[in-house]
């Protein structure tokens, strides 16, 4: 069966459109700023129209991306980090749950309005379906997170301490940035799906330049720019 192109109803070009979605999530601008360097690019848009197209276009990215890692993370199932952000909508608290692997890979992001036994159990099985069981499980000393494993099974392999879950809180920041440049957010829904495709975005483009040489970080950049361009190719 021939894949339908996604791209078939537009008159701009999906490199366009790519490189718009691109810039809106990889990197901490605002719709109007994204405007503006596509206009000094030749390319007269509206920042509605880069709304519209992240909107369209950013979960079917961030879909097609998560398939494709998922089936080479096996590594992922060793060590997983997970931690709470602190997220305001409207004036109220709202808990984004993140789960990382050991090497710092977002493997899920999930929005709820409290961080209880209810929440933490839904949130690890959500991660569980998706990516299997890991041997090892770092997270603060929430007391959510204990009866939730107890209720699982794997209360044994949680671990707590410290400077043990760094990893996790690393990982926040980039997601800090992008809601500052976003001037936070005005629905939970919004949150999630913003949250679940940032983490994917980020993930296929965190190359980790310190822990490689200048040729070999090129390399990796050259590839993953590769990929990202034959996203929802026809």
């Amino acid at each position: 069966m021939t894949k339908r192109n996604p791209f078939r109803y537009f008159k701009t070009s999906p490199e366009i459109i790519r490189l718009a979605v691109m810039m809106y999530i990889r990197f901490p601008l605002s719709l109007r700023n994204v405007e503006d360097l596509l206009h000094e690019r030749g390319i007269d848009i509206s920042h509605e129209t880069v709304r519209f197209w992240w909107q369209r276009f950013g979960p079917m990215l961030a879909n097609e991306i998560r398939k494709r890692r998922i089936q080479r993370l096996r590594s992922s199932r060793w060590r997983w980090h997970l931690d709470e952000v602190f997220v305001k909508i409207n004036g109220e608290t709202h808990y984004l749950w993140r789960a990382v692997d050991h090497e710092g890979e977002v493997l899920e992001s999930f929005v709820t309005k409290r961080r209880d036994k209810k929440a933490a159990l839904k949130f690890l099985r959500k991660a569980m379906r998706k990516h299997g069981q890991p041997k090892i499980i770092v997270t603060d000393r929430l007391r959510s997170y204990g009866a939730a494993m107890k209720e699982i099974g794997n209360f044994n392999r949680q671990l707590t301490g410290r400077w043990l879950n760094n990893r996790a809180e690393n990982s926040h920041l980039p997601f800090r940035r992008r809601e500052r440049a976003m001037l936070r957010f005005r629905q939970m829904r919004s949150l999630q799906q913003f949250a679940a495709v940032h983490a994917s975005v980020y993930n296929l483009f965190n190359s980790e330049r310190a822990l490689s040489s200048r040729t070999i970080f090129k390399l990796n950049r050259a590839s993953t720019l590769a990929e990202w361009h034959g996203l929802l190719a026809a």
